[in-house]
């Protein structure tokens, strides 16, 4: 039966624990997809729908219950974000514990990251109430859009954003017909890979087309990564590998992690020099055993005035178990152990806890780090 859309201010629902992040939310089997809809009933709502997904064990979970936890941290992220590079601002979405491998949330995730980015690079959109618009129109296109009706989400999310930015309606002239390219493009870029779907790979891009798009019809320049490596293909069973152009086999770097206890300081500063000094050599990461909700602010401004790099732009602090296998971990001096990072070589570099510390002692470990980081790409 049809069940009405939740609107963007009512209540998200706490929804379902994953078992395995490209499985089934219920018991972790694999899913099995049918040629044809049957009715099915969700585990968690109990309420019926047609569907042609389930798991191999019979359980379905809608598309209303798949997406609602992951909402709220999306929402956050592009409040909070000062980006202008949204592929930063989806790969923050996609590390969040309630974004799963593949799922009908990327049809809400693309199109709230390029209205972030978009807003901080100049668009001029209310940003809540294009959120609220994107939420609404995202949750309509139901997951397996992209075998079953030709068109993945993905792709149809960078037409909403057109479309929201551009007030399009249907009587529209030039919106409509700017929305409709939109879908277009991104569409002819995801298909011409071939399959089997990944809601990251076709997220990727899609935005890229878009970022290209706005550019040249909108005027709105905003930022992309010199080169885009996905840290989630050991998580997806059906991982195309040296077929998709963002795989790490397409990327041969070697991966480095920084690691500290909160990973909202030092490690920062280590993975953002990492990349200005040596990401010719090294693909940079960090992460903490625990986290904080801003990186400490006295190293964005202090590497602001350095080197001019902004952290805040596409780093946050992160958790161990979001990174992806490394080649090299390195501690930065405060006894973290991490018993489920293996890697082929750690060390660390013994630096003090700069919280609360003068600014000359902010520019003593920064420069501590920059020579630390040359050594290390002398040693490869």
């Amino acid at each position: 039966m049809f069940v009405p859309i939740i609107g963007p201010s009512d209540p998200i629902p706490e929804g379902p624990i994953r078992k395995r992040i490209d499985a089934c939310l219920v018991c972790g089997a694999d899913l099995k997809y049918h040629n044809h809809a049957r009715q099915m009933e969700c585990e968690f709502c109990h309420r019926k729908f047609l569907s042609t997904a389930e798991c191999v064990n019979g359980h379905y979970v809608c598309d209303q219950c798949h997406s609602a936890p992951s909402l709220r941290g999306i929402r956050k992220i592009c409040i909070e974000t000062k980006s202008t590079n949204p592929i930063a601002i989806a790969n923050r979405m996609m590390h969040d514990p309630h974004v799963h491998m593949h799922g009908p949330e990327t049809h809400i995730l693309v199109g709230c990251a390029l209205l972030a980015a978009y807003k901080n690079a100049g668009g001029k959109i209310d940003l809540h109430k294009a959120i609220d618009e994107m939420v609404l129109r995202g949750r309509k296109v139901p997951g397996g859009a992209c075998g079953y009706w030709g068109a993945c989400g993905a792709g149809i999310s960078s037409g909403i954003f057109i479309s929201i930015v551009t007030g399009a309606t249907p009587l529209s002239r030039e919106p409509w017909g700017m929305a409709n390219t939109m879908t277009s493009r991104s569409l002819q870029s995801i298909g011409a890979i071939d399959g089997p779907r990944c809601c990251k790979r076709n997220a990727y891009l899609a935005i890229t087309e878009t970022v290209k798009f706005c550019k040249e019809r909108l005027g709105v320049e905003m930022s992309l990564p010199d080169e885009i490596v996905c840290s989630f293909s050991h998580k997806n069973k059906q991982c195309i590998e040296d077929r998709c152009p963002y795989n790490r086999k397409n990327h041969p770097k070697t991966r480095v992690a920084f690691v500290c206890v909160h990973n909202s300081c030092r490690s920062q500063i280590a993975e953002a020099l990492g990349r200005k000094l040596a990401s010719d050599k090294f693909e940079f990461f960090s992460a903490g055993t625990k986290t904080k909700p801003r990186i400490n602010q006295d190293a964005v401004r202090i590497m602001k005035e350095l080197h001019g790099i902004d952290m805040e732009q596409e780093q946050y602090s992160k958790l161990l178990g979001e990174l992806p296998p490394m080649d090299i971990v390195i501690t930065m001096g405060c006894n973290v152990q991490c018993p489920n990072l293996p890697c082929a070589h750690r060390e660390d570099w013994g630096l003090e806890d700069l919280t609360g510390k003068s600014d000359e002692e902010f520019v003593k470990t920064i420069r501590q780090i920059e020579q630390k980081i040359l050594d290390l790409s002398s040693r490869y």
